[in-house]
């Protein structure tokens, strides 16, 4: 087995996917649609992060490619329902870095209130402004979060215990943390916030979420967070209302266009604007969460291999299942229409095979199913039941 990592994800990837016997091979920049078709065949894993977009096309022409690692939260870079249609699971790292985020942002909030960026920059200029206009405390300031789920949720909790008053609004039924307020309307909340942070998801309704209507909603000389996705904000139009005077900051972590690889340029209209943070993506970029992010998608992308775990999954269906204990395991994700498992028990039956344990989810179009019996089937069992009219395909473990 080969796995093919890109984006100089953490070695800790490497070393999990080296104790499985499986050959890495690394590269330090994302790959292009013609650069992941030519690369892909070969490899059994691919890792990325979200630089790089896999489209239906190169999952089309990977024909070798079993499973793909998104070493980040996201995985709209992924086209999720072709990965589905050709049987690649997809994994990623929902929890990993959601404290490198929350950290960030919550330094952001207090560098804008102080208005550190420009302080920083007239000393590098050699201009010595030692004045308090336009810095503020955060106690006691209003935090609006827009997405409250698990970097908004966590968000809210450090928020409070640095002394700001959080209220939130989300699209889910969820959960509040401490004294948070939910907000039915966004529209309440871009009045009553002094700060609004961004931390909604990728999906396509998503895109241009924030734009001139919103901002002018915002409360005056409040400021904005954008640590979710690039797409969701008009950078063009938070430009003209921080020249306005009607923001007093922003500070942007993810943008509509990033480079692929390091120390390409960057172009955006928020360039040079005082009170504006702007770093490249960074927002999960602590060696932390990199060692952890590595560890944990190569860990589920190794019990996919090993013995047919599809547990925190985003495309197939879920299954948690024990190690291997002397046992022959079936592997079997097919079309989820009525009678498959009842086909493959019958044969099982017939070949007089000891089915010791077997487990079943289904997810939209597909089903899988994992049997493990006491003993090898022949190939002809294998065959016939990897010849089954729904069969995606069936891998045995043992």
């Amino acid at each position: 087995m080969k796995a093919l990592l890109l984006e100089s994800i953490h070695p800790s990837a490497s070393e999990v996917f080296a104790a499985a016997g499986v050959e890495v091979e690394t590269r330090p920049g994302a790959l292009s649609e013609e650069e992941l078709v030519a690369s892909l065949p070969g490899f059994a894993l691919l890792g990325i992060r979200s630089g790089t977009n896999l489209t239906v096309r190169a999952l089309e022409e990977a024909p070798d490619l079993m499973a793909v690692g998104a070493f980040c939260i996201g995985t709209n870079q992924i086209d999720l329902p072709a990965a589905a249609r050709a049987g690649i699971a997809a994994f990623n790292a929902p929890y990993s870095n959601t404290r490198s985020v929350v950290e960030l942002v919550i330094g952001e909030i207090i560098a804008l209130a102080r208005r550190l960026p420009e302080k920083n920059q007239r000393m590098h200029d050699g201009i010595w402004d030692k004045s308090a206009k336009g810095s503020h405390e955060i106690r006691g300031r209003v935090l609006g979060i827009v997405g409250y789920g698990n970097i908004g949720s966590q968000l809210s909790v450090l928020a409070e215990a640095v002394g700001l008053r959080v209220i939130f609004h989300d699209t889910a039924d969820v959960l509040a943390h401490g004294n948070a307020e939910r907000v039915a309307t966004m529209d309440e909340l871009l009045a009553r916030s002094d700060v609004v942070s961004l931390h909604v998801d990728g999906r396509p309704g998503n895109a241009g979420l924030f734009g001139d209507a919103q901002f002018r909603k915002m409360k005056p000389r409040s400021m904005l967070i954008n640590a979710s996705r690039g797409m969701v904000v008009d950078n063009q139009a938070l430009r003209e209302h921080i020249l306005s005077g009607h923001l007093a900051g922003a500070a942007l972590d993810v943008f509509p266009v990033e480079p692929k690889r390091q120390g390409e340029p960057f172009e955006s209209p928020l360039r040079g604007l005082d009170n504006v943070i702007l770093t490249p993506h960074v927002g999960g970029s602590t060696q932390e969460a990199q060692e952890e992010i590595g560890r944990f998608v190569s860990s589920k992308l190794v019990s996919f291999l090993n013995r047919g775990d599809t547990a925190l999954s985003v495309d197939l269906p879920e299954l948690s299942v024990p190690p291997l204990d002397g046992s022959f395991r079936l592997a079997h994700l097919h079309r989820n229409v009525p009678g498959v498992v009842a086909e493959i028990n019958r044969v099982l039956l017939e070949e007089g095979a000891n089915v010791v344990a077997q487990y079943l989810s289904t997810l939209g179009e597909h089903g899988y199913v994992v049997t493990d019996v006491a003993t090898p089937l022949p190939d002809k069992v294998i065959d016939q039941l990897a010849g089954l009219p729904e069969t995606i395909w069936l891998r045995t473990h043992d």
